[in-house]
């Protein structure tokens, strides 16, 4: 099965102090070889941000 379910946290949460908001997503292992980076929002910042995919 190429598809994948993977997590993607946010980046700027920990820098500020607050708690990472994390999203889990899919992607397509054999299309997409780099890891996964959305633009997504977080509720503790209040605002979007950039998250990217952990293991």
């Amino acid at each position: 099965m190429p598809r994948e379910i993977v997590t993607i946290e946010c980046t700027e949460a920990r820098a500020e102090g607050k708690p990472p908001s994390r999203y889990m997503t899919s992607r397509n292992k054999k299309l997409q070889t780099e890891k996964v980076e959305k633009k997504k929002y977080n509720p503790f910042l209040r605002r979007h941000t950039l998250h990217r995919e952990i293991k």
